[in-house]
């Protein structure tokens, strides 16, 4: 059974970091694109980051700067480090990525969610 698990989140004044992470464990080929999602409440989720086997990232003109996404392919991890928190930044953040399994088949695969909230 293939389970993506958060952790890292927290609270956090504002202008301070935080570092979320994800591990992917489980029977698996192997893990093509994985991201960062995060959902604010009465809001719908949004893809914050987001990274390709190979390396290559994009992310939303809002962490543009501040965020930094990265990945471990050995170690099947990947983490997010957030630095300048804003209070636009609370929300629940979602480990996402797109997992081949043994059949070769591709699925998708959220994680638990982790909060994080910036105080003011």
């Amino acid at each position: 059974q293939v389970q993506l698990v958060e952790s890292g989140g927290g609270l956090v004044q504002a202008g301070g970091s935080l570092r979320l992470s994800c591990a992917a464990s489980g029977s698996m080929f192997s893990i093509n694109d994985m991201g960062w999602y995060r959902q604010a409440p009465g809001k719908q989720r949004e893809l914050v980051a987001a990274i390709t086997r190979t390396g290559f990232v994009d992310y939303a003109d809002s962490v543009k700067g501040r965020f930094t996404i990265s990945r471990d392919n050995a170690k099947k991890t990947m983490s997010l480090q957030m630095n300048g928190l804003k209070p636009e930044d609370t929300a629940v953040y979602y480990c996402h990525a797109n997992i081949v399994d043994r059949s070769m088949a591709t699925k998708h695969y959220w994680g638990q969610g982790t909060q994080v909230t910036v105080s003011s």
